[in-house]
């Protein structure tokens, strides 16, 4: 193979015309991430798996089966962020605590992508137990952001979003709980979907921080999320959360809403700028596009790290030692500082004080949403305040990395989808992009504005110059 396909069309229509196989596909994908792996984008390489499925699909388009109905993603390479329980394929976390665990069984999300014809190459790296904005809390080293190595590819799902950036892999999951679906793809300058809370189901994910956790996606274009979100949604009878239900259709003229408290200092101009270009394609593609305010805006941060971390000490709680993981000593600094701030939060004489205010609060900003949404269809913000960091910057200093998620926090507070998009680069040559927010249950309406977008700007995937 000379030219490596970036996205599911082009791989469907080469393996079913014969220009090439699917093992020779697995032979391209397991050399470049070999060739790149100082990317550190995976933590475990399946390569038999990969190679027995890729044989499997070679067989069924010998034999001329009209398959693509029965297998949407026939051919479609993956890197499952090793969050997701994969049977027989080792599960880590990132954290040396699950260093030596393999799953009997696998995550929901995992085995109805493989029953549609997925080829799992690997488990990829991730903030350890997905507590990280930048990539760099892996007990197996940090990733590096494939457009510039000294910069962090964001986090918490980073070797995923590094994978499909550089061609490592044709799709990647993640888990989103305050932005580490969006914000990685945004760094990597690929696209990231975060569904409506309770869309997807996180059975056989390992949790994080239960009523804010999502299950998504990375793909170079709109089409490959929407793929996988269609593979993946609904009921499986293992997740309460989930709800089958009616989508929301997109209209045939829509309305988009820009808040103004995503635009306040410590923005950078080239990603506020970049926005508001974003802005103009579609109002010239018929878009209206109106200023909308989410005044509680400015309380997300403390909010989202006054619940998480309390779900967080809950969740971890498991990890004992006993029945799961190794040595409760072997949780890193991040992990251990989630647990003792939501320890604190959740004690008697702080409840009231913390945890519960913070709830009320929440509720308030799932108020501001529903307020706007009754004007316009959808919210187009900033991912992030700042393009991709450098490696090392921020590491000394929590409060600095929890900011960056201050534009993705609020989607997980009040449950809603977000769709993250590419939108060219910095004079630096870092991605930059935006994110779409929808309410409960909208995703046709993220799809379609993604995809006019991709239309109307000339969007085209790209590799970058490794």
């Amino acid at each position: 193979m000379k030219k490596i396909p970036l996205t599911i069309k082009e791989t469907q229509e080469g393996i079913l015309k014969k220009d090439f196989s699917a093992v020779e596909l697995v032979d391209m994908y397991l050399g470049r991430i070999e060739k790149y792996k100082d990317l550190n984008a995976y933590v475990t390489i399946s390569d038999d798996a990969a190679y027995k499925k890729a044989k499997e699909i070679d067989k069924l388009v010998s034999e001329g089966a009209a398959i693509l109905d029965k297998y949407p993603l026939l051919g479609v390479t993956v890197g499952h962020k090793d969050l997701f329980l994969t049977k027989g394929v080792k599960t880590t976390a990132a954290s040396k605590v699950l260093e030596s665990f393999v799953p009997p069984y696998s995550a929901t999300v995992v085995s109805r992508m493989d029953n549609a014809g997925a080829i799992i190459l690997g488990k990829t790296n991730c903030d350890a137990w997905a507590h990280g904005a930048s990539g760099e809390n892996s007990d197996f080293g940090p990733t590096k952001n494939p457009w510039d190595k000294k910069m962090v590819p964001g986090g918490s799902s980073s070797g995923s979003a590094a994978s499909v950036a550089a061609g490592l892999s044709l799709v990647a999951t993640g888990t989103d709980t305050g932005g580490s679906i969006r914000q990685p793809a945004n760094f990597c300058g690929i696209v990231g979907l975060k569904p409506t809370y309770g869309a997807v189901s996180r059975y056989g994910v390992i949790a994080m921080s239960s009523s804010l956790d999502s299950v998504g996606s990375f793909g170079k274009s709109v089409a490959e999320v929407e793929t996988i979100f269609n593979v993946t949604k609904g009921e499986d009878g293992f997740d309460s959360t989930l709800k089958d239900t009616s989508y929301m259709a997109p209209k045939s003229r829509m309305k988009l809403g820009i808040p103004k408290e995503y635009f306040v200092e410590g923005v950078d101009g080239e990603v506020a700028d970049r926005v508001m270009e974003v802005s103009k394609i579609y109002k010239k593609a018929g878009v209206e596009i109106v200023p909308i305010s989410l005044p509680h805006t400015k309380y997300a941060i403390s909010v989202y790290y006054i619940v998480q971390p309390a779900e967080v000490s809950s969740n971890l709680g498991r990890y004992d030692g006993i029945r799961f993981g190794n040595l409760r000593a072997t949780f890193a600094d991040e992990a251990k500082r989630r647990i003792m701030l939501g320890t604190y939060v959740l004690s008697a004489g702080y409840y009231d004080a913390y945890y519960l205010k913070a709830q009320k609060v929440r509720t308030k900003l799932r108020e501001d949403f529903e307020n706007a949404f009754a004007e316009v269809d959808a919210i187009l913000a900033p991912v992030s305040p700042t393009p991709a960091f450098k490696l090392g910057e921020r590491t000394s200093d929590p409060l600095k990395m929890y900011l960056a998620d201050i534009f993705t926090a609020s989607a997980n507070l009040a449950g809603l989808p977000g769709l993250a998009m590419p939108a060219g680069f910095n004079k630096n040559g870092l991605p930059l992009g935006f994110q779409l927010l929808g309410p409960r249950f909208s995703e046709p309406i993220l799809f379609a504005l993604g995809k006019l977008y991709e239309k109307e700007s000339g969007y085209k995937p790209e590799l970058p110059n490794l």
